[in-house]
């Protein structure tokens, strides 16, 4: 069964920030690519859902936490079986503090 794939808020906004960031330093058209090569990389998803190594920072957590990468950024994602949906918590930024990693839901 294919699932489907659900970006949370804190997702979304990551994605705008990245996108406003990158419009600002290197032009719309960077921007968009890096946007689309990010949304694009969850495709593998929909095939394979366990394509993403563990987050081993977030472990502890209910749901077991797993990325992809895309260029500098990890999409981080866990799989809900109760509603059939691959959801995508988070893109972090990995030059940043592994810390702020914590933010995610």
């Amino acid at each position: 069964m294919v699932l489907e794939i659900f970006w949370t808020q804190l997702a979304e906004e990551k994605l705008h920030d990245i996108f406003q960031y990158y419009k600002y330093k290197a032009g719309i058209k960077i921007a968009k690519k890096i946007i689309t090569e990010i949304i694009d990389k969850t495709l593998i998803l929909e095939q394979n859902n366990k394509a993403g190594q563990i987050e081993e920072l977030l472990i502890n957590r209910k749901y077991e936490f797993r990325y992809l990468v895309s260029g500098n950024y990890k999409i981080i994602y866990y799989i809900n079986k109760e509603i059939n949906k691959i959801i995508v918590a988070n893109v972090f930024d990995s030059r940043q503090n592994p810390s702020k990693l914590y933010e995610t839901k």
